[in-house]
């Protein structure tokens, strides 16, 4: 990070980031007993600028982590105990065409215990309720929650949990995957991020955008929330929901089923227009006859691997909201209906 990037976070957020949080050697050495145990290739030295906590470092927040690791962060990640202590000693391994291939050192631990900057949130939804245990909000204080999940219902979920003006939810568009714990491996070529959030502090995001694009992902900070997350979920919705309901990739899901693709997309962007959220369904359709034959949604990943699913998350949420407006979704309804009574 820049000096005049710093600078612009110390006047945002005073002084104690970069100095008083700076730990005193008698604080190290009783922290040492607990959380250390760094193997020589993750030793890292004293960092200006903010400090940024990974709740989940998974497929995507372990390549955030990994990329404010390299560009001179410090960075701690939440999780699990047995993932906290894989972090600790091996850091973060990265295998990308874009960013290449390197390993980044960062701090770990079970649960947010000192003031951040920022706190970002990239767990799957399945497992939202479990991790904010590992955030307490007297812990968070001040800092930016920035969500990086699917769906839009959970703005308002965190809002009634923490500050409702410091959380700023992010849309991601990216194709990361942990591959085990501390190990990820980015397949696509490109990385954006689109910062949001009405009522956070614009500077505050400015400088979180400056940060983050400084280490790899192109970032901006976009005006409307509700456009930002419709705009994610109008395109999303379709992919996850059939991809997974056939279990095929995207290419077979063109041609086998473009009758129920199409009317998918329409009713998910009637549903974004109900919202106040804009919504080209011509241009969706565009984007998905451009994509790889072979792409697979996230979800459709997880239902192979037998992990949860975020049809409550994706599927659900298009359905409440077409509720709320009286927007009709048969095709919706219809598969989320099945992929519900089909275990999924």
């Amino acid at each position: 990070m820049t000096k005049q990037h710093a600078e612009t976070t110390d006047q945002t957020h005073g002084p104690r980031r970069t100095g008083d949080l700076q730990r005193t050697a008698g604080a190290g050495q009783a922290e040492g007993s607990e959380r250390t145990a760094t193997s020589a290739r993750t030793q890292r030295p004293e960092h200006t600028g903010p400090t940024v906590a990974v709740l989940g470092p998974g497929g995507v927040g372990g390549l955030i982590a990994a990329l404010l690791s390299r560009s001179g962060h410090r960075v701690i990640c939440l999780a699990r105990k047995d993932t906290a202590d894989t972090l600790r000693t091996d850091g973060i391994q990265v295998r990308s065409r874009r960013f290449g291939d390197f390993t980044a050192p960062v701090e770990a631990d079970t649960e947010l215990r000192e003031p951040v900057d920022a706190c970002l949130v990239t767990v799957k939804h399945t497992g939202l309720d479990d991790a904010l245990a590992r955030v307490p909000a007297a812990a968070l204080g001040d800092a930016l929650l920035v969500p990086f999940l699917n769906g839009v219902e959970h703005p308002a979920a965190l809002r009634a949990r923490y500050r409702p003006a410091l959380v700023a939810p992010a849309v991601i568009r990216v194709e990361s995957t942990r591959t085990a714990p501390g190990v990820i491996e980015h397949g696509s070529p490109f990385m954006e991020i689109d910062l949001a959030g009405d009522t956070a502090p614009r500077a505050r995001l400015d400088a979180l955008a400056a940060t983050l694009s400084a280490a790899g992902p192109a970032t901006r900070v976009v005006e409307d929330e509700t456009a930002a997350l419709w705009a994610k979920m109008a395109f999303l919705a379709p992919l996850a929901l059939l991809t997974t309901r056939y279990g095929l990739p995207l290419g077979e899901v063109r041609d086998r089923y473009d009758g129920e693709l199409r009317s998918l997309v329409a009713e998910t962007a009637a549903v974004s227009r109900a919202c106040g959220a804009p919504a080209d369904p011509a241009a969706a359709l565009a984007r998905y006859a451009a994509f790889p034959a072979a792409t697979r949604s996230s979800m459709q990943r997880d239902a192979e691997a037998g992990r949860p699913l975020e049809v409550d998350a994706i599927g659900g949420a298009l359905l409440r909201a077409a509720a709320r407006h009286g927007v009709p979704v048969p095709v919706a309804a219809r598969i989320v209906g099945e992929l519900r009574g089909g275990g999924l």
